[in-house]
């Protein structure tokens, strides 16, 4: 059944299945002889949803298994996302922001299985049965998280920034913002803009994203053959789920360059790269035609003056005749307009403007 704009969901089944799925992925990475991650968490998690194919991928079951589901490759892929998205956490935790929020968490435990210095809040958007099952199951099992963990049990098509504020977010305060699996078909087109556009109106300066984002399908007959395949491959494990259905159609947001436009200071990376950092096998010609390759990844630090001055500094430009108050209305326009050239070809890894 295709999705519309006011559907429903919950772990087991549309696209709350694919979160359940990943976990799985996870827990299979982290089982492995020499894992690039450590998830320990994903694996009860996955049990208690109940869904024995994903139970059994959990497991390492597949991890020989070359055929159409494809579950080692997938289990490559998933691997190394997560351990991208754990290196920037310790990259933000590095410059001094201790507000973090996870769009879409689902069965994500970094608020668990992260080490994060004092003072850290980390805040969790989901569905509120998602937000409420992933609870239980981890106090059941007598896991804490390991710093102060925030809830907020709210659908994204909702207004989530308010019910986000309400919980405590500060607005003042740089936030490290994490979007994985979410801008990447599972949203309408424009609400991909909106949810995007809501993260800049609550950013301050020195505010970091980290998103993957494209379409999951894309819209190549090779694409759209192969998440037939994926499909297909799940009924035969007795799991109906069609992949395909569950993405928006339109094009999708191009996040890199959405924040890029609006001051944001951006870094692009591809499967590869993050496959390559974790030291996994690179892609082959095979895996080059799969919904993987379809998605792109960006992290990204707000434009602050303190950059803007470092980025003149370093073009030699003269700014002995502007006062502070000259400088800062330079800035607020450089946040609603393109910014100026970029060397932005390293990672974010200093301080925060």
């Amino acid at each position: 059944m295709a999705r519309s704009e006011s559907d429903t969901w919950d772990l087991a089944n549309s696209v709350g299945a694919t979160a359940t799925l990943v976990a799985a992925a996870r827990a299979a990475a982290t089982n492995r002889p020499h894992p690039v991650i450590s998830d320990p968490f994903a694996e009860p998690l996955v049990r208690a949803v109940g869904i024995d194919l994903f139970t059994r991928v959990a497991t390492g079951e597949f991890e020989g298994d070359d055929g159409a589901l494809g579950i080692p490759r997938m289990t490559d892929m998933f691997a190394a996302r997560a351990r991208f998205y754990d290196e920037y956490f310790a990259q933000v935790a590095d410059a001094g922001i201790r507000q973090v929020v996870i769009v879409a968490a689902g069965l994500d435990s970094r608020a668990y299985r992260l080490s994060w210095p004092a003072g850290t809040t980390v805040y969790e958007i989901d569905q509120p049965e998602v937000i409420e099952f992933k609870t239980t199951t981890l106090s059941k099992i007598g896991a804490k998280p390991t710093t102060e963990r925030r809830t907020v049990g709210i659908d994204l098509r909702e207004d989530w920034p308010a019910a986000l504020q309400a919980a405590g977010f500060d607005v003042a305060q740089p936030t490290a913002w994490l979007a994985e699996g979410v801008l990447i078909g599972f949203l309408p087109p424009q609400a991909e803009v909106r949810l995007l556009d809501n993260v800049i109106a609550l950013s301050a300066q020195g505010s970091r994203l980290a998103a993957d984002h494209g379409s999951v399908i894309g819209s190549s007959e090779d694409s759209l053959e192969q998440a037939q395949k994926i499909t297909d491959s799940l009924a035969r494990h007795g799991f109906e789920l069609d992949y395909a259905e569950l993405i928006y159609p339109g094009e999708h947001t191009d996040v890199a360059a959405h924040l890029r436009d609006r001051g944001w200071d951006v870094i692009r990376y591809r499967l590869h790269d993050l496959l390559t950092a974790a030291g996994l096998p690179e892609l082959e010609t095979a895996d080059e035609t799969g919904p993987a390759t379809n998605v792109g990844f960006a992290t990204a630090v707000l434009w602050s003056l303190h950059r803007l001055l470092r980025f003149w500094f370093e073009k030699g430009t003269d700014l002995s005749g502007y006062s502070k108050a000259d400088l800062k209305r330079v800035q607020d326009k450089l946040n609603n307009r393109p910014r100026p050239p970029s060397t932005s070809t390293h990672p974010h890894n200093a301080s925060p403007p």
